[in-house]
Formats: structure tokens, sequence, C-alpha cells
């Protein structure tokens, strides 16, 4: 109880004061103002992220610009090159971290947990946050081939068996190639590295030891040689084994400079430590002229497992994705690139899910209920229901004794999501809540209810949630509605589970806080209305007009809470691309300061629920902005167009993906099933047929077909109701809207006609 009343803010201040540093308390009371007041500043979790992420950046500004002589990451060798548009002065930058080509693409088995990730200049990075390999053609004779310093490689995602990443670079007579994916079974994985190298005169393959990856540094301390010489031993726990031993091996340490710089050596040591953490190692292999090299190496993957020696180094398996992709909802178009971007997200969608979801393979390997709403949605509308499920029996564990679904303290979305994507589980699926969800449930909303503000109606905050830093790219603590439109949603869906379970007064308890909570909304909705002059929504009640409001979008999408044509969504679509398009995506000021893929696909949704043809452009340049690999960071730098924040393949942006061309096959509104309204006219001037399914809906699970023929375009569906059929319009752009008979199981429409 003493330690209530120690002064230690007394402590603090004087403290401070004595050492000539500006008060901490006083700077942190001017903080809070900048925000409304709040039972929490900022998630620890994100707090401890970030200083994780800025202690890196440290590191990175020790290590790095002193010793530009070195081999660095891809985003290093750009951002610190005063020619390049992805240059960043470092004069007051105490971090330096990459801001402007956050990419990678991971490669994976099925439900295991390790994501080896390649950069887009083929770095590969093996274990989570560690180091990685490179490779090199050293040409003793004239230059050599970097890939990581070369304006452009080739790069693709090969996804017909398992997942792999082809890069493949070139200068002059020198190429280079790898293979990257992950091999074996869950028991025994690897990460496999095939490169093949060819020059035109007497050359090297070099593979080297890096230390570092794509976020920065990633110390090495201790290499040393394996038995047989094939292989390395890094840090006394990890292996690199190769499949033939090296002509040479070379390494150095920090104060020696890059082992690059030492090549080619006649040392040939066997092992090397650095107390600094900045060890460097090369394997040499002899490259004849005009007569291709393959070398394959693999890093096991389960860190748990005694490993034996190098003469253990077998061809292990490739990881088959045939079972698990066997019922996924297929798409057949004539845009080869929206197909490969669909299949690939797919592939995403299943890898980044091995038991809970992660939005990313590195900077975002963590739970969030907001990133897994999202992609549970995805997952299920793709068909994957059994992993979906299995997701959803993970939240419990994640509800506290007060029913609120905890990933980051001083969220308040969580528990609207968590009960929204259970009930679009079972209405996707048919199948009813598991008994041992019955308790989360009600837990979960009277969570909602309770924590929600008193007051009377003349206060824009009145009945909303509290203040709370919400999705963290909204801005300071806040009101914010999208966490109030999720809390409406979780109350809707609370009631909706507890009439499945048979206690219709629960149900219909939870079903009037629902519609007494979204009259608060409305209520505060009106007040920024008079206050601001627009319809459109802001943010938060006290809150003008900024790019924090496309959250308030959630009320069109994906929640349905507001009608498709309420001016409230298309006034603030409206702002949106009067004051936050770039090159037709959104860009997002707070936080991002980049164009971000997600987002954009939340407004081409709304214009797609509301008929305006404008979502095809924000898909178009959504597809136009993803990687080679099919992959897109969390936002985008303008000028780059490499990554600017967050993971660099973002699972959540993979997610609205598929959610978007599921919509624009099929979606549900309130008891219609429309089906082909984002269907482009360019896509049937093919004159190939389309096809999307077996989808699940709300409805049932429905196959549909598209013939163009002749002046008709013939749309056929076949479904598996859980009911009777509902009411089906078919809506194709720019053509008449079509009703269908019950039954009738396809319509023609005139492709000459106009509505």
């Amino acid at each position: 109880m003493w330690l209530k009343w120690f002064p230690w803010r007394f402590i603090v201040r004087s403290v401070a004061r004595r050492q000539g540093f500006i008060d901490p308390i006083s700077m942190l009371a001017q903080f809070q103002n900048f925000s409304q007041p709040s039972d929490v500043l900022a998630p620890k979790e994100l707090l401890r992220e970030g200083m994780v992420l800025h202690a890196r950046g440290l590191m990175n500004s020790q290590a790095i610009q002193h010793n530009l002589d070195w081999v660095w990451p891809f985003w290093v060798e750009r951002q610190f090159d005063p020619t390049d548009a992805a240059f960043v002065p470092r004069a007051f930058s105490l971090t330096q971290i990459n801001l402007t080509h956050r990419n990678w693409t991971a490669v994976g088995i099925p439900d295991l947990e390790e994501f080896p990730i390649v950069d887009p200049r083929g770095l590969v990075t093996p274990l989570y946050d560690g180091w990685s390999i490179d490779a090199w053609v050293l040409d003793p004779s004239g230059p050599s081939l970097i890939p990581s310093r070369l304006p452009a490689v080739s790069q693709r995602l090969l996804i017909k068996d398992d997942l792999a990443v082809v890069t493949t670079s070139q200068s002059g007579s020198l190429s280079i190639a790898s293979i990257v994916e992950a091999v074996g079974t869950k028991g025994s994985p690897a990460c496999q590295i095939r490169f093949t190298a060819s020059s035109g005169h007497p050359a090297w393959l070099v593979i080297s030891l890096r230390p570092y990856n794509p976020e920065g540094v990633s110390f090495i301390h201790e290499i040393e040689l394996l038995e047989g010489r094939r292989g390395w031993k890094v840090d006394g726990k990890n292996f690199v084994y190769f499949e033939k031993p090296a002509d040479q091996y070379e390494f150095s340490y920090y104060r020696h400079g890059d082992v690059y710089s030492r090549l080619p050596s006649v040392e040939d040591k066997n092992k090397v430590y650095c107390e600094v953490g900045m060890a460097t190692a090369a394997a040499l292999f002899k490259l004849p002229p005009d007569n291709p090299l393959q070398v394959t190496l693999q890093v096991p993957l389960d860190g748990k497992k005694e490993q034996g020696k190098p003469s253990s180094f077998v061809a292990l398996p490739a990881a088959r994705w045939d079972a698990i992709l066997e019922d996924r909802c297929r798409l057949q178009i004539p845009d080869e690139h929206f197909q490969f971007l669909y299949d690939a997200a797919l592939r995403t969608l299943v890898l980044h899910s091995p038991k809970d979801v992660y939005p990313g393979p590195y900077t975002y390997r963590r739970f969030w209920f907001r990133d897994a709403a999202f992609i549970l949605h995805a997952m299920l509308c793709a068909g994957f229901t059994q992993r979906v499920e299995r997701a959803i029996d993970c939240f419990p564990a994640r509800q506290q004794p007060s029913g609120y679904f905890l990933s980051q303290d001083g969220e308040w979305d969580s528990n609207g999501e968590a009960l929204w994507i259970m009930r679009r589980f079972c209405e996707m699926t048919g199948i009813p809540p598991r008994p041992a969800w019955l308790k989360t449930i009600a837990k979960a909303g009277t969570w909602i209810s309770r924590k929600r503000l008193p007051g009377q109606p003349s206060s824009a905050r009145a009945g909303l949630l509290p203040a709370g830093f919400s999705a963290e790219h909204l801005g300071p603590n806040d009101y914010y509605y999208w966490d109030n439109f999720w809390g409406i949603a979780g109350l809707r869906a609370a009631a909706y589970l507890e009439k499945i379970y048979g206690d219709k007064d629960r149900g219909e308890q939870f079903a009037r806080q629902a519609r007494e909570y979204l009259e608060r909304v409305d209520d505060s909705l009106s007040q920024a209305r008079q206050r601001l002059g627009t319809k459109a929504m802001p943010a938060a009640p006290y809150r003008r007009m900024d790019s924090g409001a496309i959250g308030s979008l959630a009320a069109g999408y994906p929640l349905r809470i507001f009608s498709a044509d309420d001016e409230r969504l298309t006034e603030t679509v409206r702002y949106f691309f009067e004051n936050c398009f770039f090159e037709n995506g959104f860009f997002h000021d707070m936080t991002h300061s980049g164009v971000n893929p997600y987002l954009t696909l939340h407004i081409a949704q709304v214009l797609l629920r509301a008929g305006d043809k404008r979502y095809f452009d924000l898909m178009s340049a959504i597809a136009a902005l993803a990687s080679p690999t099919g992959q897109w960071p969390e936002a985008i730098h303008p000028r780059t167009k490499g990554g600017c924040m967050g993971d660099g393949q973002h699972v959540w942006a993979a997610a609205e993906w598929v959610l978007m061309v599921r919509n624009c096959f099929l979606r549900e509104e309130d008891d219609r099933l429309i089906l082909c309204s984002g269907v482009p006219p360019q896509w049937l001037d093919k004159k190939t047929e389309l096809s999307f399914g077996p989808a699940p809906t709300s409805f049932g699970t429905v196959n549909i077909s598209i013939k163009p023929d002749r002046g008709n375009v013939v749309v056929g569906w076949t479904g598996k109701w859980f009911d009777q059929e509902p009411e089906i319009e078919v809506c194709l752009p720019g053509l008449p809207k079509v009703k269908a008979r019950p039954g009738a199981g396809s319509v023609n429409v005139a492709r000459e006609a106009r509505p």
C-alpha cells in the first residue's frame, strides 16, 4: 500500500532535471492532451514492439552508415543511395529503419509456425528474426554480380505444388538464380535453397552468411565449419548444410570488415568469433566458364531437434498443399494477373493460420482479433471451414474474466470482432455454435454493454465505448466510431447466437441493446453532421474530417449496418476521393503515410455495394501495386512502390483481395443473394467461361458460371441451400438487373440492352 503514496512523480521529475533532461512527467501530460482521456494511454504490447523495432534501428545506425563498403540488403542499398528515390536523410534520425522497401515473401509448410522469408533480391532469412543467406557471383577479372545492388531482377512465386520463390539476377555474362522453399514434414522441416549460377569466364559462386535481415542487423557471434566441410554451425545452435563441400571457405569479423572485401582469399579458415556480433562467412564454389553450377543447401527449421552430422543432409520431400487446397473456392477468369493474385492469396491465408492466425510472417507474427476477423472471414468465404473453426476454438483462452477479448489492452473493437466472426462461421456453415462457446458469447456481449459510457443524448459520446487506441492507424485515443460499429455488430451477433442456443430471452436482450446502441451512434453522428456541415462521418465525435475516417466505413463494409446507398457512406467516400487518394489508392496519413491496399479495398467494397463502377479502378490499382510474388505490404511508399509500414507480406491485405473477388461474384444483401455485381465488362469481352465456387454464403454453398454467348450472357448457378432458395438478383455492371425466378438456375442477360 505504501507504494501508492510514494512520491514517484517528484523523484522522477527531480532526477531528470538534475541530469538536464526534459521533465518526463510534464511531457507525458502534454502528450496525453492530444487525445481523449482513456483508460490506457497506449497498449503495452505496441510499446514493446516499438521499442524492439527502434532498438534495432539504433543498432542499424551504428552498423551501417560507416560501413557502406559492406554488401547490405536491398533496402539499405537503396535507402542510403543519394541518387535513389528511396534515399532517406539521417542527420537527426537516431534510428535507421527500413521505410522504403518493406517487402518479403514467406514460404513454409501448412500448420508449421516457421516462415522463412525472401526479400526482393533473393536474400533468405530462414529463421524468425534471424540472420540471412545471400549469394553472389564473384568475377576476378571485372565487376561482380551482387543482386542487392542491381536496379532490377526477376522474381516470381511458384504455387503449383507447394510454395517456392524464384529469384533470377543477371549482369553481363554473369547470372544467378535461386529457388527457396520449405521441404520435409511438420516433424522435420527445413528451408531449402537451390542456387544455379553461370559465367562466360572463370568465376566463383559465393554463398554468404549475413548478420542482418530485411529489418536490419541480426547478430552473429560465432561461425564454425562443420566436420566434413559441408556447412556451418551458427552461434552453437543453428546449422547450414551444403549438399556438397565448397572449394573454399572464408570468415571475417567486424574489425576486419565484411567477408566480401576479403574475397577471394587463400586463408581458408575454419571458424570465426566476433564480439560485436557482425561475423560473416562465405562458401566459394569454382564456376567454370559456360558451365552452369548448381548448389543446394538446407537450414533445419526445428530448433528443438538435435541435428546430426553434415552427412545427414538428404533430399527431403516437398510439402504438398493439394489436400488442404482441394475443397477451396476456385476462381476462373480471363485476367491472368487477378487470377494469380487470388490463388497466391489463398495460399497466404493457409500458410499464416497454423492454429492462431497471423497478419504477417515476421513483423506481425502475433495475434490480433481485428486482423483475425477479416482473415478468418476470407478463409470462410474460400471454404477453409475447419481451419476457421480451429482458430475460433482458441478465442476463449484470450478472454478475461470480465468478458473482454484481449489482444491489445485499450482496443475496444475486439469483442465485436470476435462475436461477429463466430456468427459468420455459424451462418456460412450451417453449424450451430459449439457448446464450449456459450459462456464466452454471453460474457463478451455483456462486456460490450457494460463498457459503454453513461450520459445524456445531448453529449456526442453518450452511450459510446470509452476513448481507446482502437485500430492504431486511426490516430490518438478517441471515441472511435469504428469501435462502436463493431460493438453494435457484436451485440447483434450475440443475440443471433443466443437464440440458436435456445435462450430467446437473452438473445432478445442483446438485440434490444444493439438497437438502442445504434440510436446513440446515430445521435452522435447527427451532432457531428451539424458541427462539420457534412454527412460524411469523421473518425470520432469531436474530430474533423481526416483520413482516420476510413474506420467509419465499417458501417457499410463489412458490417452492413447502413444500407448501401446511405449518404453517410457515400459522402465519406466522396471526401476520400477528394482529399486522400494517390494514383487510385487510398493514401493514409495516419501512421502509415503510404497507400494502404486493404483500406483501399474497403472503399472499393463500399462502392461495389452501391453500384459505383469506380470499385474496379481501385481493384486494378491495388493489383498493379502487388509485388511480383503476389503480395502486398501494409502500406506502400508513393515513390518507390515498396513497403513503408508494417509486415512486408500483409495477410490482411491478401484476405481483402479474396473477399473483394468473392463479392464481385456473389454477396449477401439482407435476404437476397446478389450475383455478378462486380464482374467487369472486359472479362466478358474475352468470350471465355468464368466460374466461381463452391462459395459458402449465409444461404448455402453456391457455384456460379458465366458464359458470354454472342449478344447474351448466360449466368448459371447451383446451390446447396440450408433452407429454401433465397431471392436471387443478377446485376452485371452496365446491364439490366435480372431477378431470377425461384428454381430457375440460370438467366440470360442481353449485353446490347442498357438499364
